[in-house]
């Protein structure tokens, strides 16, 4: 299709654009006409209204951009075949919305975050580059779409410019990123090599009808999984995220552990169900022992973690190793396991996140001490925080639950039995740590009873992801069902 034809198709991506270039004109319109100094924790009344204008313009604008997503019956090549519009696209540029939008809306109730025009135009283009990331059908596109998201989420994870704990974070973002970006590079250019073509449907073709070397393609899918494995924060490809989630400014953390992961799976499913799905009884044992690898890392060293941020990171770690459980099984439920968890996931740790926000506005501290009777200045806020670890640890009925049953069913009925039994172990261990927090929260006296606030947007954000989990733990069947009229195959 081409470009003309293709810009009918685009116009979400283009209000979100046009969306974040109003952001900055407006709050260009906004700032004072002289130097001033950055903006004290909380702000004046003045900043707050800004700070909400700009946070409505955002808002609107996503809202906007999702009014005008379409699903279509049969997948669509844009712009030359860069792009594919199809159900499985359909489903991610939703979610992806869905959780920018949840993210911006902890931001505006976060005490801690200096220019906000900047920081809700930075989202803004975030939410643009992931859902590129969700149609792209070709290795060019992978490459430039994944690092239009990662350059801006070092921006992000840095915006905080006089934190040392987020100079460090962003540089070491940075430094990791950019090694898994020429790593996967470099297999990109090996793929490419091998049979001439920079389309995935094309390479699957040549893959199967062309006598290529089947150790040079799966040495390049291996560089490949590097970029997207640092992305999913899989291990051995994790090493950034503990530091990273503590360092960046907290509603940044809760957005890392959920966008690019999300995003970051779909393109591991597009690239392997597309071009390398032949290939599958190689890639598949290698993806299991890499599953039972990372959530064991992430479960084991969470255990002894004092500070929540990176007690949720090294957790985002091991709920990765269960994703990639579906991913090992090239079957309809694998796949759909994979879609069901990542939603479940998303809306849970989001929540959690939300939660954490309140709280660190409360303490200014990130320490998991501060957790000690909750219970008696929030039960609101105690309550929603036990629910969401209870959905992490994949406890009936919320949403955890779903997600990890299609997964541990993918991982049975694909006959990986070592992966299921390392998994129901792991999941023990990671209710534990879940369970410290509760038990904080509820048997520990509080020091000092004093309420803990609740702005208006967070409790919005908060409630919203407590239906979320709550409504697809409890009446999974209509979501499952759009699930399945997702996948890709």
């Amino acid at each position: 299709m081409d470009v003309l034809t293709s810009l009918r198709y685009f116009v979400p991506e283009l209000i979100l654009l046009g969306a974040a270039f109003l952001v900055l004109l407006v709050d260009l319109l906004l700032s004072p006409p002289h130097p001033c100094p950055l903006p004290q924790r909380g702000g004046g009344e003045g900043e707050g209204k800004n700070r909400r204008l700009l946070a409505i313009i955002g808002l609107f604008g996503i809202a906007s951009a999702l009014a005008f997503v379409r699903c279509p019956t049969e997948p669509l090549p844009l712009f030359f075949g860069f792009f594919l519009l199809d159900p499985f696209s359909f489903f991610f540029k939703v979610a992806a919305l869905g959780i920018i939008a949840l993210t911006l809306a902890a931001s505006l109730a976060y005490k801690s975050l200096p220019y906000f025009g900047e920081y809700t135009a930075l989202f803004l283009f975030l939410a643009f580059g992931l859902i590129l990331m969700g149609s792209s059908n070709n290795l060019l596109m992978i490459f430039l779409s994944l690092e239009f998201v990662s350059i801006l989420s070092y921006l992000l994870v840095g915006f905080l410019k006089k934190d040392s704990r987020a100079k460090e974070a962003a540089l070491k973002y940075l430094l990791f990123g950019s090694v898994a970006s020429g790593t996967m590079l470099y297999g990109m250019s090996i793929l490419f090599g091998l049979t001439g073509a920079i389309d995935l449907n094309v390479i699957q073709a040549k893959l199967t009808t062309q006598p290529v070397s089947p150790a040079l393609v799966l040495a390049a899918l291996l560089l490949i999984m590097v970029g997207l494995g640092f992305k999913i924060s899989m291990a051995p490809f994790h090493m950034w995220a503990p530091d990273v989630y503590e360092g960046a400014p907290t509603p940044v953390t809760a957005f890392l552990t959920v966008g690019p992961k999300a995003l970051g799976f779909a393109l591991l499913l597009r690239l392997l169900h597309t071009s390398f799905l032949e290939l599958w009884d190689q890639w598949s044992y290698l993806l299991a022992v890499l599953s039972m690898f990372t959530m064991t890392i992430g479960n084991v060293i969470a255990i002894s973690q004092t500070n929540v941020k990176r007690l949720l990171g090294f957790s985002s770690i091991a709920q990765a190793g269960y994703i990639l459980m579906g991913l090992c099984v090239s079957s309809a439920l694998g796949v759909t396991g994979v879609l069901v968890y990542l939603a479940a996931y998303a809306l849970t740790n989001l929540g959690a996140f939300l939660c954490v926000i309140a709280v660190s506005n409360h303490f200014g501290s990130d320490e998991i001490d501060t957790y000690a009777g909750l219970a008696q200045k929030s039960p609101f806020l105690a309550s929603s925080l036990t629910l969401f670890l209870l959905s992490l640890a994949g406890i009936p009925p919320l949403a955890g639950f779903i997600g990890k049953l299609y997964v541990f069913a993918s991982a049975v009925e694909g006959r990986f039995f070592t992966l299921a039994v390392v998994a129901a172990l792991n999941s023990a261990v990671a209710a534990y740590y879940y369970f410290k927090i509760v038990r904080l929260m509820y048997l520990v006296p509080a020091e000092n009873p004093e309420p803990i606030a609740r702005p208006l947007p967070l409790l919005i954000a908060l409630i919203l992801t407590l239906a979320g989990i709550l409504v697809l733990g409890i009446f999974p069947s209509p979501f499952i069902e759009f699930v399945e009229r997702s996948l890709i195959l």
